[in-house]
């Protein structure tokens, strides 16, 4: 390979290694990370909740059965497990109230903040305008030039 070929080779790769470090350190690449952590880490507590708390109820309710084994078979090793897709579906409604009164929240706490607009050419002139006249009607009261 030429010393050229070479050059440009490493030029290439800096620029994409450049490209990937801004990228990577955008602020919203970075919160979405810290999002998707805490998002897992709230997942595996609602988890425990509908696991350990919510699902053990709905059993007492139920006549004791664990919602976990509730299935259907067909076949000796063929299973369908509806009781496992209604603990997930538990999940989500809980996941989704738990966001719902998060976002409430949140929204509640912040207030929003009223931007008044940046006055207008006219709105300007016609405070310049009563500056002056203020400004003469003491000059014309103190005796002024």
């Amino acid at each position: 390979m030429s010393r050229t070929k070479a050059k440009n080779l490493i030029r290439k790769r800096k620029r994409v290694v450049d490209e990937f470090k801004q990228f990577a350190l955008r602020g919203n690449v970075m919160d979405m990370a810290v999002g998707i952590v805490i998002g897992s880490a709230f997942g595996a507590i609602v988890n425990s909740f509908v696991n350990d708390l919510i699902m053990p109820i709905v059993g007492f309710l139920t006549a004791g059965k664990d919602f976990s084994q509730m299935k259907i078979s067909f076949g000796e090793d063929s299973y369908i497990m509806y009781g496992n897709f209604i603990q997930t579906v538990v999940n989500f409604f809980v996941i989704a109230l738990s966001i719902f009164v998060m976002v409430k929240v949140i929204n509640r706490i912040r207030k929003p903040k009223i931007e008044t607009p940046p006055p207008t050419e006219t709105d300007v002139l016609m405070e310049i305008r009563d500056l002056l006249k203020e400004t003469s009607s003491r000059d014309s009261k103190q005796g002024g030039h």
